[in-house]
Parts: structure tokens; sequence; C-alpha cells
């Protein structure tokens, strides 16, 4: 069970779309890294209507989990009221999301910055109304030249890229892990280090 940090991250939010027709998408690794969060720890989502949201809670701990229903545009809606109503800072709220200017399996940890175009990271920034918001940005890859990007981000991962994608979900639940555990700086020199990601552009759907 994961104490909270001496940063204070309280609250992790997992980005994606509710709905079976979008499980296991790209669009949808944030939820992915939360589950995987939430098995490691022993803590079970429920959905709570009132929060537009599935939420678990860490057994016997300060640490809460959510996925907003809200789809992903969104996102803010759900996680800025939950906040607000328990009071949780936003610098104390790691939210997790998919980016397309990384490299399939980069992860990216920061502790404040925009949204580099990530529709859902950016509804959080406007309902928190501050940029800084700790997020890890997981890296789906980009869409092939000349390709939809909307769709790129909509489709499942290749079955060549099958495993890279299920070992960073896994390496990014670790991270999230560690932020919450050892702080959110520890967290970024260990796992910004490798693969290198590739620039950041707003060019997110």
């Amino acid at each position: 069970m994961p104490e909270t940090s001496p940063q204070g991250i309280r609250m992790v939010v997992g980005l994606g779309n509710p709905g079976r027709e979008y499980e296991g998408t790209r669009h949808n690794v944030g939820f992915d890294v939360v589950d995987r969060v939430g098995a490691s720890i022993g803590a079970t989502f429920a959905k709570e209507p009132r929060w537009d949201a599935f939420i678990a809670r860490a057994p016997g701990g300060d640490l809460v989990l959510l996925k907003p229903t809200t789809f992903m545009n969104l996102s803010g809606e759900s996680a800025g009221e939950y906040a607000r109503f328990f009071r949780i800072q936003p610098s104390s709220v790691l939210v997790v999301a998919d980016d397309v200017a990384l490299p399939l399996g980069a992860l990216r940890l920061r502790a404040e910055g925009g949204s580099g175009g990530q529709k859902g990271l950016g509804s959080i920034l406007v309902h928190f109304a501050t940029e800084k918001v700790p997020r890890l940005r997981v890296g789906v890859g980009g869409a092939a030249p000349g390709a939809d990007l909307s769709g790129h981000v909509l489709s499942r991962f290749r079955p060549e890229e099958r495993a890279e994608a299920d070992l960073a979900l896994d390496r990014a639940a670790e991270a999230v892990l560690h932020a919450v555990r050892e702080g959110l700086p520890s967290a970024m020199n260990l796992y910004n280090a490798a693969p290198a990601p590739k620039q950041e552009t707003d060019t997110h759907p």
C-alpha cells in the first residue's frame, strides 16, 4: 500500500473514453495505466455517478484513482469537481495521458506545462485554472504520413506493437507509484531517462 509522497500526490487521473468500443485504443492508455496501478495496490474501481467517473481508493491510504466518464475532451469537469470538493490541490494531482508526439514506449513526467494539444489534458488545465498540474505522458507513436490523426489515436495497437505497448503501460504504472511513494522529482529522474522522447508539438486531436 503506497503512502503519499512528500510532494503530496493524492489523486491520479487516467484519461480516456468510456465504452467497450474504446478499450485498448491508444487514446485510452491513461485508463489502462491507472487500472494497472489499482490492481497493484488492491484498489477496485466502482462507477460513481456523482463524479462522472470510475473511482478507486487505496486501502488504508490517501490515494485516489479516477477515470472520468465524461469522454476525453471534458475530462476536467469530473476531475476538477472531485478535487475541489475534497480540497485536493492541482499540484497533488497526477494526470496520465497518451501522447502522439512521443515514440511508442517513451514516458515523460512533468510538474507543469501546457497541454501539448492533448484535449483531455487541456480540459484538466482549464478546470483547475492552472498549468501547474503534474502529468505523465505515455508515448503511443505518431500517425503515418498523410494518415488521419484522430483515427490513429482511436485505433488499437498493431500486433507487432502490442508487446512494447504492454511494457510501456507496466512501466508507466511503476512511474506513478514511484511518484506517489518517493516524490515527483525522483520519478522524473528515473523514468524520463529513456527512451528519449521526440519534441512535443501541438498537433494532438
